[in-house]
């Protein structure tokens, strides 16, 4: 579904990310690790065509289900963004806006991708919201983003990620703004969208337990590189780069069991 093929990422001409190749199958979740500024984010914004500060990639290609996503125009971005490709981002919250109640900003959002009126978009979003769990659906649709919990924010932007069941989910950091219960409670949310919808995903994440606990396949990510990578067995229990052992030992234990 997905391929990235020698990937290389630059900003002002200087490469960030280099030579970056993954290759990913429907309904399989991916998780891309790395301490920060090891170009995680910069990998996925790519994908989605949203480099930000001039970013470019300068050598190589992605792929989306065997077309070139580099080549697309303008137009060609609108309709993918939101649709078969979708994306959550680290503090859902904070990407929406603050002044506007939660259903007017998601109402927008689903008749720029589909030709319903604002009653049957306002019932879709309500429905969306209530399939993640969060009760009184109308209730949120009729709240600010400031007046919701972490957990609950995240779980709009989840919901609006998902309303058109995109192929392919992009998580950058989608637990670490939220407490240990509430992240678990996220993770599995997005698995159980994997299940029913079977969406691909691809996980950016500082947190090896995460990526342990939810990844078919894990990359490892230093400087700008892949320095591991392999199927979630592998990384944990049988991997020979002294990187990927350093982060997991740098994994807290509970009475001496590390639950990775």
């Amino acid at each position: 579904m997905l391929e990235l093929k020698d990937v290389t990422i630059s900003y002002k001409n200087r490469p960030t990310v280099k030579n970056f190749n993954l290759s990913l199958e429907q309904g399989k979740i991916c998780s891309i690790v790395g301490e920060s500024g090891s170009g995680k984010t910069t990998v996925i914004r790519a994908v989605l065509g949203l480099l930000a500060g001039g970013g470019k990639v300068t050598e190589g290609d992605i792929l989306f289900e065997g077309k070139s996503l580099l080549k697309n125009t303008r137009e060609e971005w609108r309709k993918l963004r939101g649709t078969d490709i979708s994306m959550i981002f680290q503090d859902s919250g904070a990407m929406t806006n603050q002044t506007r109640v939660i259903g007017k900003q998601f109402v927008e959002y689903i008749r720029t991708h589909e030709d319903i009126s604002k009653k049957d978009a306002w019932d879709k979003g309500i429905k969306m919201l209530e399939r993640m769990r969060l009760p009184s659906g109308d209730n949120i649709m009729k709240s600010y983003p400031f007046q919701l919990s972490g957990g609950m924010r995240q779980r709009v932007g989840i919901a609006m990620a998902m309303t058109f069941q995109p192929k392919l989910l992009l998580a950058d950091e989608p637990t670490s703004a939220l407490d240990v219960t509430t992240q678990a409670q996220i993770v599995r949310q997005m698995m159980e969208l994997r299940d029913e919808y079977k969406t691909s995903i691809i996980v950016v994440t500082h947190n090896l337990g995460v990526a342990a606990y939810m990844s078919d396949f894990i990359v490892v990510m230093k400087d700008g590189e892949i320095v591991d990578a392999g199927g979630r067995d592998h990384i944990l229990h049988r991997s020979e780069s002294e990187y990927t052992k350093g982060l997991l030992d740098a994994v807290p234990s509970l009475g001496g069991v590390r639950y990775v």
